[in-house]
This record gives structure tokens, C-alpha cells and sequence, in this order.
């Protein structure tokens, strides 16, 4: 049985203001009018709004009422959201978070984020870029979005009922500071225990001044696929793109790279598991690097792949398409046992 419903407001990385990073996200055992998480807020109401011209029965309930679809709107929907969860500050991720904030019905909500991003934040609701609408003083009326810190401390923290997020911190490039850092949530269905983990933008550990996926991975791997069985993650740039010019994201030749690391680190705890103590003893250790040692280790895992940069260039085949199928192609002979997919704008995801 599905533990969340995910419905995608935009799912781009750019150049298409229009489709922007944006998922609204409940437990499938609750109803969109008990309340929203918001995972990410680049697009907002007026891709919403588009969306729901093509399919106004995207957040009706089962079974389908066509009466009340035609009375849910963007501002329906967006004033039902109770938190934001942001994995950084950069545009593409908070742009109509920003947009909305003096407007968005439904009262104060929190914004849960890493220290570093609230900090960033801070810098646009300062009362110069924009008006000084969140803050963390939530008996401030004129506060409408209350900063929350999720610490990568290794502990899950209850955002909502019944969902709770642990925070790991992941490189995205270098500015001026150093190495930027972005998030990765692991997003859980207390109840059920299913979890699903949610990547910012990230860049490969192969190329990476301070690599920080293998942690995730070694977080994953003993989850995979009973209680962990989907993975969101940027594939921003095709195939090709010169690793001077990933600017702190992924392609689908470091995709691949980067899910063989998963599999090695499902292997190795798989391996260990009858071992004394949970350590894995010399004699038992499998060449990761011998044929087959790696087959079906992902067997069961699903790996949506999000925030492809739009060239304008072609409209036909979608460049998250191409970047699938690339993708799918680098990691057929590994035989990997996973299933790579696209997450598509407008779209709704059961996971």
C-alpha cells in the first residue's frame, strides 16, 4: 500500500520559469483538506492554476465529485499548506514561496530547512528584497512564515502528523564561502515506517571538494527496498556535459556513477547482516568489482529523476525524457534491478 500522495507542480531546474522545482505532499490515509506539506516552492499558484485547467480533478478524493472540483483552486489548494520544506534557497526552489507570502490563505506556516538555508532566507526577507513577512518570533501577527531548523544531526523530526524528516546535508558546487550546501531529506509515514528520500540539488562525489552522498547512501542501504523503495533526484544536464561545467549538479553519467555507489552500499550491508556484531568480516567481503556482484541489488527501488534545465532547443522529445532514457541506457549493463523514471509537471505520484 502507497504511504504519500504526491501531486507535481513543477518538476524543472530551469530555464522555464513556469516549471520549477514545487511538490505538494499529504499521506494517502489523510485528505488534502486536512492539510498540505509543501516540498520545495519554485512554481506555486500560477502553474497550479494551469495544471488544474488541464485536470480539475486533480486533488478531488475517491470517489471523484466533478461539483467539487470545479471549486478547487490554486488558492484553495496552496491555503490548505501547513509547512514548507525547503532543501535550499537558490531561486528555482523558493521563488513562489517568496511571491505568495504576503498573500497565501490559511494562516501562519512553518518553513523547515537547514540552518544555512533559513540564514539565506533571511537575506530575502530582510524588508528590502521583500517585505519582512517570515521570521522565527511566531507571536509576531505580521510574521506569516515561521522558520523552523532541521539539524543534520541524524534524528527524525515531525513536520506534520504522522510524517517525519531527517535532514542530511549534500555539496552543491562552490561560491565564493566554499562548498555550498544543499539537502537531502529522508521523508517518513510514521504509522507505516515507508520512507522516500528527497535530493536538492547535488553534485557527484566523484568530482565533489567535500563528497557527502556516500553518507546518504549508507543511510539508504539497509532500508532498500522494504521500507525505502523510492529516490527523487536532479539529473539537471544530458549526457556529454563537461564535468567543469555541472556547476554543482548531476548527469546522467555521474547518475549512473552514483547509483552503482548505492548498490555497493546495499551489497556490503546485505552481506553483513549474519556477520558478529554487524561488521563485516574480511573473509566475507565480496569484490564489489567482480561481474554480477552488483545484479538486482536495486531490485524494487524506484529513481525519479527531477530538475532538467530546458534548452528551448527541442521541444520533442521532453529534455527529462531524453535524460531518462539516457540514464536507463548507462545503467542497463549493470543490471542494477532499478527502475529509472521522469517526474512529469501536472502529474500525480503514489509512493
Amino acid at each position: 500500500m502507497p504511504a504519500f500522495d504526491i501531486v507535481v507542480v513543477g518538476s524543472g531546474g530551469g530555464l522555464d520559469e513556469t516549471n520549477l522545482s514545487a511538490y505538494l505532499l499529504k499521506p494517502c490515509s489523510a485528505s488534502w483538506n486536512d492539510g498540505i506539506i509543501a516540498l520545495e516552492a519554485g512554481s506555486g499558484h500560477g502553474a497550479l492554476g494551469h495544471i488544474l485547467k488541464r485536470n480539475p480533478g486533480l486533488f478531488s478524493e475517491s470517489p471523484p465529485d466533478a461539483d467539487l472540483a470545479k471549486t478547487i483552486t490554486p488558492s484553495t489548494v496552496y491555503s490548505n499548506v501547513k509547512c514548507f520544506l525547503l532543501t535550499h534557497a537558490h531561486l528555482d526552489h523558493i521563488s513562489s514561496l517568496v511571491m505568495s507570502a504576503g498573500t497565501i490563505g490559511g494562516g501562519s506556516k512553518c518553513i523547515y530547512g537547514s540552518p544555512q538555508t533559513l540564514q539565506d532566507l533571511e537575506t530575502v526577507f530582510s524588508g528590502r528584497i521583500w517585505p519582512r513577512l517570515a521570521g522565527y518570533d511566531e507571536n509576531n501577527p505580521l510574521i506569516r512564515l515561521i522558520y523552523h531548523a532541521l539539524h543534520a544531526d541524524g534524528k527524525y523530526e515531525t513536520i506534520f502528523p504522522g510524517v517525519s524528516v531527517r535532514n542530511m546535508t549534500v555539496s552543491h558546487g562552490k561560491n565564493e564561502a566554499g562548498v555550498y550546501e544543499s539537502s537531502c531529506f529522508f521523508i517518513k509515514h510514521v504509522p507505516t515506517q515507508h520512507e522516500f528520500i528527497f535530493f536538492g540539488d547535488v553534485e557527484p562525489d566523484s568530482v565533489s571538494a567535500e563528497p557527502r552522498n556516500v553518507y546518504v547512501w549508507r543511510a539508504a542501504a539497509p532500508k532498500i527496498p522494504h521500507h525505502l523503495s523510492a529516490i527523487f533526484i536532479e539529473c539537471s544536464y544530458p549526457a556529454g556535459r563537461p564535468t567543469e561545467a555541472l556547476f554543482g549538479h548531476l548527469s546522467p553519467d555521474h547518475l549512473a556513477q552514483e547509483m552503482i555507489n548505492l548498490a555497493t552500499e546495499v551489497v556490503l550491508v546485505r552481506s553483513s547482516a549474519g556477520a558478529r556484531g554487524g561488521r563485516l568480516r574480511k573473509k566475507q567481503k565480496r569484490d564489489m568489482t567482480s561481474p554480477g556482484v552488483l545484479h538486482g541489488a536495486l531490485t524494487g527501488l524506484r529513481v525519479y529523476i527531477m530538475h532538467c534545465k530546458e534548452t528551448f532547443s527541442s521541444k520533442h522529445p521532453p529534455i527529462n525524457h531524453v535524460i531518462r532514457d539516457q540514464c536507463r541506457d548507462l545503467l542497463k549493463p549493470h543490471n542494477l534491478g532499478v527502475e529509472v523514471l521522469a517526474v512529469d509537471q501536472g502529474t500525480k505520484i503514489l509512493i
